[in-house]
């Protein structure tokens, strides 16, 4: 679904990922761990086209993203269609009066019809427990709730792939452990996840495989999940944990 082949890309003079391989199957749930810095969240930036590589290439469904490529609008609505991001910090994705608001906003973008709309909000509020917040202005819940309201919006466009930016970040106990279960079920139900986290004992039973950054902003290590989580002094070494 997803390849990446020696991409490269920097801020200014600073650079953010440096000849990156990645290839990304169908119905795959990846974690992209690393220290801070090490270039997770460009990553995934670039996944969902908010940056292109300035060199290399980045292939969607075999079709190349770009700069160049996504100047065609249509190709690029349908392009942002089928990948829903969620944002580290939740508020910088809300921005209606209300949830129910919140969660149309994207259906609408679409052009969907009325009765389609109130569809996929009604599943969207339901899936992530949200109906009695419908008429809530988004900005007085709290942390977990925006974070749900957020997810909401995400799933309202019926994505493929979801690309989420340490997703339990500043969230309770409880708030993770439904947040981990709900993202099971998506990938059990055929989404491809990738998702950058350092919360391992929350992710417990999500992941098939990893991706390890490191500070020099490439990939120093794939391979199985638990594996990766578990090699203590490889973690240790590579400043993770």
């Amino acid at each position: 679904m997803i390849e990446l082949r020696d991409v490269s890309y920097s801020y200014a003079d600073a650079p953010a990922l440096e000849h990156v391989d990645l290839a990304i199957g169908r119905g795959e749930a990846l974690a992209v761990i690393g220290p801070n810095g090490s270039g997770k969240s460009t990553l995934l930036k670039l996944l969902n086209g908010l940056v292109f590589p300035e060199s290399g290439s980045y292939r969607f469904d075999g079709e190349e993203v770009s700069r160049a490529a996504l100047k065609d609008r249509l190709r690029a609505k349908l392009f942002h269609q089928r990948i829903g991001f969620l944002f580290q910090n939740s508020e910088a994705q809300l921005f209606c009066a209300s949830v129910r608001d919140e969660v149309a906003f994207g259906p609408r973008q679409m052009g969907l019809s009325g009765s389609e709309i109130e569809g996929r909000v009604a599943d969207a509020l339901g899936l992530l427990g949200l109906e009695a917040l419908a008429h809530r202005v988004p900005y007085h819940l709290s942390g977990g709730e925006k974070r749900k309201v957020a997810l909401a919006s995400v799933l309202a466009l019926n994505p493929e792939l979801l690309v989420l930016d340490e997703p339990m970040n500043g969230l309770d106990p409880r708030t993770k452990h439904f947040l981990r279960d709900f993202l099971i079920s998506l990938r059990e139900a055929g989404k491809t996840i990738v998702c950058a986290t350092h919360d391992f004992e929350y992710v417990e039973g999500l992941f098939g495989r990893a991706a390890v950054f490191s500070m020099g902003h490439g990939i120093s290590r794939t391979g199985d999940y638990l594996e990766i989580i578990g090699d203590r002094a490889f973690l240790e070494a590579s400043n993770i944990v």
